[in-house]
This record gives C-alpha cells, structure tokens and sequence, in this order.
C-alpha cells in the first residue's frame, strides 16, 4: 500500500477542532439559555450582562440596567444549578466511558458497581434519621459519599483474584453489593419517622439539582478536573483494553495497574457525583455511544467530547425538569430513565442484529 492510500482514510475522520470548538459554543450556550428559562423568565442578554458585570474587570464599565431580583435569579440560584448540571453530566458521561473501557462492554454504566445503592442507603439514613446531622449543611453529600466509598472498597476487595482483579466477579460482586445496600434502603425507608422525610430521600434517589450551592461546585468540579488529566494521559492504553488483556499486555500496557486506576477514578466520579445530585441514570450510558457514533472510538477523542455532550445534556433535562409541571419539580432520574429506557432497548436490539 501506498503513503498516498494511507492517508486516504484520514479525509473521513472527523475534524475535532471543529467538533470540540462547537460543543464549547453549545455548551456556553447553554449555559445562558439555560439560566434564562425557569418560572419567572431572564432574557438571554440580561443573563449575559450580570454575568460580565461579576468580571473583575468590567465591573465598573457594565451599565446595571436589570433588576436586583434578577441579578439573584441568575447569580444566586440558577449560575450554581447550571454549573453544577454541567459538572454532573461531564462525570456521569467519563464515568461511563471509563467503566465501559475496564469492562470491555458498552452497555455497562456508572454505577455498575453499586456505587449508586451504597450511597442511596446512607443518604436515606441521614435524611431520615439525622445520622450524619453532624456535617451540618454538607451533611447530605458527606454522607452519600461515605456510603459509594464504603461500597467500592468491599466490592474491590471481594473482585480481587491473587493480587488482581477479576472482571467477572467485579461485575457479579457489584450486582450482589448493590442488591443488598438497596435492601437496606427499603428497610430504612420503611421505618421513616415522617412522610415528608421519605419524600425527599425518594426525590433525592432519583436524582436531583434542587438545592445547589455555590459550595458543591468546587469538590466535584476538581474531582472531575482530576480524573480527566489522568484518562487522558492514559488514552492509548484505554484503547488498548478494548481489544482483551492479552492484547493490551502485549501492547506494552500494564493490565493490572489500569484496571485498579480505572476502578479507582470512575468510583471518584461517581461518588463524588451522586454526593451532590443522587441517582441520574443513563447518562453514563448513552453518552459515551453517542460520542462513539459521532467520532469513533479513539479515547482521545471519546473523553472531552463526552464530558461535553453529558453536560449539555443534563443541563437542558434539568430544565425540562423544572418546567414540565413549574413551580414543582421533576426528578432528573425520570426523565433520563424515559429518554434512556428505549435507548437501552435500541441498543441491544442492535447488538443482538451484529
């Protein structure tokens, strides 16, 4: 084969610069439309302006031509839930991509492991029984992450087979761990004090932005800073685990350290995540395919793009979530769970057609 026939495949790879520099766009766009929307409406171009004025270095040239209340719409309340809609959906969706990666399955999710049915048992115990009252404000996400560590470390303990682990029973161990911790939820539901109280640990189960705070952007925008430096160091030997462990062994990839850093980082991810949003299913999912469709499976390339994509999408379910039935609100997790349901069903038809 020539070098000119060798470069003929490259005109059909898609151009990334242009791929990531509109995912950037949308996402800024996003951002903003998505601060506007709610019960009582911002205009995009006000929502830009308050956002400029908090530069330090136009706020003295911005003309303040909008409303105290506004300013505390878009500030104080939605800024923190959109930032925090985009940080979500960024880890849900490299949570995804790395656990499809150690499992070498693309129907595997974030919370294969259990990690989800751990930190819904402990949540539920401090929502309802005080238990973590101690943390005070925080006292929510401290205690769902506790309960998602606690949880991978025994389901890693249990996977490993002679100082490695076992993928097989990683996966068997993460089933049995979280039928048993999502046991202990219903009992603890089943013994709520209030109704009130078993109504916000159910809301809070499946998963929600309601609440969020300027304080729960840092932790996980840091996790996921983190985690993605690492994936992305690490992206050839990413793509080397997709074709088995002897092939990655024989590509130069130490199996036994990937595997262990990949149990590591999507169990930061994920329990960092439900921490501050609880249970949204199907991102993690659907993402990294749909990256896949669009780009192909390089991880160089499945990684920002799938960050991007599940940002975005959270953001504008989040929105959907607060508008279907305003003032009340939806949990994300439905409305996920009915866009990624039949995405599911899509999917296995599909293989079962390969």
């Amino acid at each position: 084969m020539t070098e000119n026939e060798n470069r003929l495949p490259m005109k059909d790879e898609p151009n990334m610069k242009v791929i990531l520099s509109l995912l950037l766009l949308g996402s800024i766009a996003s951002i903003i439309f998505a601060i506007g929307i709610g019960p009582v409406s911002v205009h995009p171009v006000t929502v830009t302006k308050i956002l400029f004025s908090k530069l330090p270095i136009l706020t003295d040239s911005m003309s303040h031509s909008w409303t105290r209340i506004d300013e505390n719409i878009v500030w104080g309340l939605r800024l923190p839930r959109v930032l925090l809609g985009m940080i979500v959906g960024a880890s849900l969706a490299v949570t995804g991509v790395a656990m499809q990666a150690l499992v070498r399955n693309h129907l595997a999710d974030p919370f294969i492991l259990g990690v989800s049915s751990g930190a819904s048992a402990t949540a539920t115990l401090g929502m309802l029984f005080g238990v973590f009252s101690f943390f005070g404000t925080y006292a929510l996400s401290i205690s769902a992450f506790i309960g998602a560590a606690a949880t991978i470390i025994v389901v890693y303990t249990i996977s490993r087979v002679r100082g490695r682990i076992n993928i097989t029973q990683l996966l068997l161990s993460g089933v049995a761990i979280a039928m048993i911790m999502d046991a202990v939820t219903n009992v603890i539901t089943l013994s709520a004090p209030n109704a009130l109280g078993l109504h916000n640990a159910a809301f809070w189960m499946s998963g929600s932005l309601a609440g969020a705070k300027w304080g729960y952007l840092t932790l996980p925008l840091v996790v996921i800073i983190f985690c993605m430096a690492i994936l992305m160091i690490h992206y050839r030997a990413l793509n080397a685990l997709l074709l088995g462990d002897d092939a990655a062994g024989t590509l130069g990839t130490d199996v036994k350290r990937m595997q262990k850093m990949l149990v590591l980082v999507a169990s930061l991810l994920a329990g960092t995540t439900i921490a501050v949003s609880g249970s949204i299913g199907f991102i993690g999912l659907m993402i990294p395919h749909m990256t896949r469709l669009l780009i192909g499976s390089d991880h160089k390339k499945v990684l920002p793009v799938s960050a991007l994509l599940g940002g975005i999408l959270v953001v504008w379910t989040d929105v959907a979530a607060r508008m279907v039935i305003a003032p009340e609100e939806l949990p994300i997790g439905l409305l996920t769970a009915l866009i990624g349901g039949p995405f599911f069903i899509w999917l296995l038809k599909r293989n079962a057609r390969a």
